[in-house]
């Protein structure tokens, strides 16, 4: 099933997409899209306030992430008004109950090539950047950052903007 799927196989690292007729954009690193820095959420946020949050700064989603750095999902402006009016949550429950839980992460590193596979499927990807984070005693472990949130529409716009053609 999903082992058989190229698609799938590239969207998570296991192929490498060797597409024959590539756009020209196709080799260009995600950081090259200038995305401006994300508003993040708590999960304690209340999906109330997310909403207000959201309006008032005018972003259709944001990633929900924990005090210790953990991705947990993204929130939706629609998805959480549709879950209130439907009553399937709160206005005072925490958005970590309206979450997509299913979304794809994409490194700056990586090329809008590996980006434009990640948005035939999905409405948005999670743009992160590890970083090495040293304890006091001297241990280490990788975090990662979330660096952005990029959509079907950012690509777009990106590639007409420096359209070689």
């Amino acid at each position: 099933s999903k082992f058989l799927n190229d698609k799938w196989m590239i969207k998570n690292g296991f192929l490498n997409d060797v597409q024959e007729h590539k756009p020209w954009w196709w080799d260009i690193k995600v950081q090259k899209l200038n995305l401006s820095a994300p508003l993040i959420l708590l999960p304690e946020v209340s999906c109330q306030k997310a909403i207000e949050i959201l309006q008032e700064k005018g972003y259709d989603q944001a990633p929900v992430v924990a005090e210790s750095g953990l991705i947990l999902g993204m929130v939706t402006l629609s998805n959480t008004l549709t879950s209130v009016m439907a009553g399937n949550a709160q206005f005072s429950d925490p958005v970590t109950k309206v979450i997509y839980d299913q979304f794809s992460k994409i490194g700056l590193e990586d090329n809008l090539g590996k980006l434009s596979r990640i948005l035939e499927n999905d409405h948005f990807a999670i743009v992160v950047h590890e970083q090495m984070q040293f304890n006091g005693n001297g241990s280490s472990f990788m975090k990662q950052m979330v660096f952005g949130v990029v959509t079907a529409m950012d690509l777009l716009t990106f590639v007409s903007r420096n359209d070689k053609k």
